[in-house]
């Protein structure tokens, strides 16, 4: 009977242990920290997340013998987000070097497009002023060859060969005509024709077309490579900036970023070394473009020498109406023997009733003066260049450390801190971190990495190919552009003697970078001649190389309006 009584008083006490140990216990857990999170990124909609962890047999890749907070479905948007997520952090890394590139090169197409202008109404003014009576017939010619000029430097597959020499083939009727052998009336077109396809035999401007068709190769060529350079820049950005993610990659990113929600634990982070061995496995084809990159950016410092001083783009094209010029003092000073010449091959002037107009500019507008344009050191294309130079050169290694740049400020857990393995949240990673780049990856234990993708490789071969540009060395004949020499100094006398067969003219730069100063008077020319328009070139040193020139008072307003427009320009690429 005692042993009875023991027996049962132990039963009961056993029940009401039980039942005071379900009474304290903590309710079962919850998925509202998941279902908020999946509101808030908006990833679908809330119904299909479930209220309390369930059974997650219907997983592919955040499995787990715990109860889940996902779903099949949840899984397939998590993984869409998180190539989504990467995609962002990508952009957001890059924006500032996707905006260096994209605005200058902008910028500078827009310097350019002001210089072509600027030149062209330089040498359309020496016509009107100089030569008025033939400048209506040298109007076409003129505007056809900036066309030309813009056509070239901004990527149309032209010739600057041909251009250069149908300009002067052009303007050789309309010199004879006015210059050479002027008449009662005008050639005819067939006699015209005939002048056009003797010039180069002939040679009335001796040999100021090929001075200026090596001058427009040295300066237009490397300025069209520049640009384009920076177009193929905002493309590799571009292209990066939207990678695309293989299978492999995608379940690797799910698993590093969202895996942990299906345990309810929103707010833990990547291990350091476990999201190194993602990323650098993900973006082992960005690594690749490091090598290649860095060559862009360095063929590109390279280049800046051969864009600046008397080969510059600026420099040659603001100055061409004094080839233009030289051209037009040659064929007048040789007048005589090139009558001669052009009647033994095209026989006497065959006229025909004149017709040619005078200067269609408006010379009847109130002339401003414009007196003086000036660009001192710190406004010039060249300090633009340097200074856009050594922002970008800040980038050099941008690809190559990518990985580690995510990973340490944006994705992975401080040092210290608990952090996300990939199955749990643990103290630290313990798996081998495998370096950047292709090679590296088969040793990658948490993403397995097959090659590199063809639109990355083709990215990385367009940027070894416009370096070779850069560098010159698809144009051998030039040398690397062959730009850094010195000038002989002598003056245009010798400049338009016709003893000098260098391509690019015999005339000198001098030392150190030009600066331009126009000077142009407040009167118009008395007479037909090249006397009163002055064209000061200054050196650094403060001397000056003055050439006279005609008196370009006509479009006096329009050429005050461009020239302070592109004052403007240069101080904004500051």
């Amino acid at each position: 009977m005692g042993g009875k009584s023991f027996l049962l008083g132990v039963l009961t006490i056993s029940i009401l242990l039980l039942a005071a140990a379900s009474e304290g216990a903590e309710p079962p857990p919850s998925c509202e920290a998941v279902r908020k999170v999946f509101q808030l990124r908006r990833l679908g909609p809330l119904g299909g997340v479930p209220e309390v962890p369930r059974a997650g047999v219907d997983l592919q890749i955040c499995t787990s013998e715990n109860p889940t907070c996902c779903t099949k479905k949840m899984e397939e948007r998590y993984q869409i987000a998180a190539k989504q997520d990467i995609r962002q952090v990508l952009q957001t890394s890059s924006a500032t070097l996707k905006f260096l590139i994209s605005h200058n090169a902008a910028a500078f197409q827009e310097t350019f497009e002001m210089l072509i202008r600027l030149a062209e109404n330089y040498t359309s003014t020496l016509f009107c002023n100089a030569y008025r009576n033939m400048a209506a017939e040298a109007a076409a010619p003129v505007q056809e060859f900036f066309t030309d000029v813009g056509l070239f430097l901004f990527g149309t597959d032209a010739s600057t060969e041909e251009f250069v020499n149908r300009f002067f083939d052009t303007l050789f009727p309309v010199v004879y005509n006015h210059v050479i052998n002027p008449g009662p009336t005008d050639i005819s077109l067939e006699y015209a024709e005939c002048l056009r396809a003797a010039r180069r035999d002939i040679r009335p401007f001796g040999n100021i077309p090929n001075k200026a068709l090596g001058q427009m190769r040295r300066s237009l060529l490397p300025s069209r490579t520049f640009l384009q350079a920076l177009n193929l820049g905002v493309e590799v950005i571009n292209t990066t900036d939207h990678l695309h993610f293989s299978r492999e990659c995608s379940r690797a990113l799910l698993r590093m970023q969202y895996c942990p929600h299906c345990q309810g634990l929103t707010l833990s982070k990547p291990c350091l070394g476990y999201c190194l061995n993602i990323l650098r496995g993900c973006l082992a084809g960005l690594a690749e473009v490091h090598l290649p990159w860095q060559g862009y950016i360095q063929a590109l410092e390279e280049l800046s020498g051969a864009l600046s001083g008397a080969h510059g783009i600026e420099h040659v094209l603001l100055n061409f109406h004094s080839l233009i010029r030289d051209a037009l003092v040659q064929a007048r000073i040789n007048g005589p023997e090139l009558s001669e010449q052009v009647n033994k091959i095209c026989g006497p002037p065959v006229r025909k009733p004149k017709q040619s107009p005078g200067c269609s500019f408006d010379q009847n507008k109130d002339n401003q003066g414009l007196k003086m344009f000036s660009r001192d050191s710190e406004q010039t294309l060249t300090n633009r260049r340097k200074e856009f130079l050594s922002h970008l050169r800040l980038y050099k290694a941008f690809y190559g450390g990518l990985a580690d740049q995510l990973c340490g400020n944006e994705l992975a857990a401080a040092d210290g801190l608990p952090c996300w393995n990939g199955e749990d949240v643990i103290r630290s990673y313990t798996h081998r971190v495998v370096g950047s780049g292709i090679k590296a990856q088969s040793a990658n234990p948490e993403v397995k990495v097959k090659g590199t993708d063809p639109v990355i490789s083709q990215i990385i071969d367009k940027l070894k190919h416009v370096t070779q540009l850069l560098q010159g060395k698809s144009f051998p004949k030039y040398d690397k552009w062959d730009l850094q020499q010195t000038g002989s100094g002598r003056g245009v006398d010798e400049q338009i003697s016709g003893d000098c067969d260098d391509e690019d003219g015999c005339g000198g730069s001098g030392s150190g970078e030009f600066k331009t100063v126009l000077k142009i008077t407040d009167r118009m020319p008395d007479k037909t001649n090249l006397s009163d328009v002055k064209q000061i070139h200054q050196t650094n040193d403060g001397s000056t190389l003055d050439t006279t020139g005609a008196g370009c008072t006509a479009m006096a307003d329009y050429m005050t309006f461009m020239l302070i427009s592109l004052a403007i320009l240069f101080l904004s690429l500051w």
